[in-house]
């Protein structure tokens, strides 16, 4: 776990974004995606919006996903797995860029099959908390020709990254600008953001 935690800091000073694989392995993730949560589809999740609080919009013609947020004390164990191993993450970050993160917040997440995620940054314009954008996918057996990429605008070009089961995404939230592209199947991730401030309670 230290060599994946060592790549995604020096990743993150040298380019603001990095991309482990094998960051929960084929039974980890087995464990995540046969969960009730997900198996019984979008019955449980809620539509995601643009924005947060009072601003929050639902724009099926920005965003198409479902989410379900996380709550650290009741998930089931093959989350608090993952969850437990976003905390080490965040006080190795803390430890080896100075980065002051003091929480992280988590939502599983469905893009069902042609859904898709318009250009944007995931800061907030008036809630700027959130430092680190965090993806793990949990989609097995997923080819290039099944879409679906996260497409980071960098400086110079654009990288797209196949959301592959396992596979870590870690980016600046206030820099990076992205998108999802659409896919011809259900996309599952888990999504979340490391913050400098404790996280606000979900319902």
């Amino acid at each position: 776990m230290n060599s994946q935690f060592n790549a995604i800091a020096d990743g993150l000073a040298e380019n603001g974004y990095a991309v482990i694989d094998n960051f929960l392995s084929p039974d980890e993730v087995t464990a995540i995606v046969t969960l009730d949560a997900f198996r019984e589809g979008m019955a449980h999740f809620k539509k995601a919006g643009i924005g947060k609080d009072h601003g929050l919009q639902i724009n099926e013609a920005i965003r198409g996903d479902y989410i379900q947020w996380l709550d650290k004390n009741t998930s089931p164990a093959p989350v608090l797995a993952y969850l437990d191993k976003l905390n080490q993450l965040v006080l190795f970050l803390n430890q080896s860029l100075f980065l002051s993160l003091k929480d992280y917040e988590v939502h599983l997440t469905v893009y069902p099959a042609g859904a898709y995620y318009k250009r944007h940054l995931d800061q907030f314009k008036k809630n700027d908390h959130r430092r680190l954008s965090v993806i793990c996918y949990l989609n097995k057996d997923w080819t290039e020709n099944e879409g679906g990429q996260l497409r980071m605008h960098l400086d110079k070009e654009t990288l797209d990254t196949l959301p592959v089961a396992g596979r870590l995404v870690c980016f600046r939230s206030d820099q990076i600008e992205h998108e999802v592209l659409p896919a011809t199947r259900e996309r599952l991730s888990l999504t979340g953001w490391m913050l400098d401030q404790l996280a606000d309670v979900r319902i």
